[in-house]
C-alpha cells in the first residue's frame, strides 16, 4: 500500500512540474511576441501598364504633348474660388498611383515677364527646402526648341517633381507632381521611378503650336 502511495505521489510531482514549466514556457513566448514589433507594411501597387500614349492636342492650350493612356485631363474650373489666370490650367490625374500633375499656363507679357515667371517656379520649388534632403535641377531643352528646367526633390515633401517650360518670348508652362496622400519616401520612391519615363515622355513630346 506504501508503495503504492509513493508512486501516485512520484506521478502527481512529476505532473505538476510538467504543468508549471508548460505554462512558463507560453508565458515568455506570449511575452516574446508582445514585446517584437512588426515589420512595418506598406499598401501593395497595382501599376498601370505603360508604354500608350495619347495626344494632349486642345483648343485651350497653344501647345501639344503626349501624355500616359490610364491618365485623364481635367481642365481647372476654380481656381481659390474665382476663375483660373488662364484658360490653360488643367491637372492629369492618375487615379490608378494616386497622383496628380498640376499644370499652368501664362502667357509672356508686360504682366507677366519671364524672369519673374522663373523666379516664381524657383520660389516655389524652393517651398520645399525645409523638408527635402537635397534637390537636383536639370537644364531641359528637346528637340523642338522648348527649353526649361526640372526639379527633383527628395525627401517626404509634397511634390517631388516639378519643371518648367519656356520658348522664351511667348510662353510659360509650369507642372508639379503631388501624391493625394500623406507622403512617405519609402512607398513614394517606386512609383517615382515608375512615373519618371511618363514625365520624360511628356518633356520629349511637348512642342508649341
Amino acid at each position: 500500500m506504501k508503495k503504492l502511495v509513493s508512486k501516485y505521489l512520484s506521478m502527481h510531482k512529476s505532473f505538476l512540474i510538467f504543468l508549471i514549466l508548460t505554462i512558463t514556457l507560453i508565458g515568455c513566448k506570449e511575452e516574446s511576441s508582445v514585446g517584437l514589433p512588426k515589420p512595418r507594411m506598406y499598401p501593395r501597387i497595382f501599376y498601370p501598364e505603360s508604354g500608350n500614349y495619347t495626344k494632349f492636342d486642345t483648343t485651350f492650350c497653344s501647345f501639344t504633348f503626349k501624355y500616359p493612356a490610364y491618365s485623364k485631363i481635367v481642365q481647372d474650373s476654380f481656381y481659390f474660388q474665382d476663375t483660373p489666370l488662364h484658360p490653360c490650367w488643367f491637372n492629369i490625374n492618375i487615379p490608378a498611383l494616386n497622383a496628380t500633375l498640376h499644370c499652368s499656363y501664362y502667357n509672356i507679357d508686360q504682366k507677366k515677364s519671364l524672369s519673374s515667371l522663373v523666379n516664381d517656379a524657383f520660389e516655389i520649388a524652393g517651398k520645399h527646402n525645409i523638408k527635402a534632403n537635397y534637390r537636383r535641377e536639370s537644364v531641359l531643352d528637346n528637340r523642338y526648341g522648348v527649353k526649361g528646367i526640372m526639379f527633383e526633390i527628395d525627401g517626404p515633401v509634397a511634390s517631388p517633381a516639378q519643371f518648367y517650360l519656356t520658348d522664351e518670348n511667348k510662353h510659360f508652362f509650369r507642372a508639379s507632381l503631388y501624391f493625394n496622400s500623406k507622403v512617405n519616401p519609402d512607398s513614394t520612391a517606386a512609383v517615382l521611378a515608375f512615373l519618371k519615363p511618363e514625365i520624360d515622355t511628356i518633356l520629349s513630346t511637348f512642342q508649341w503650336k
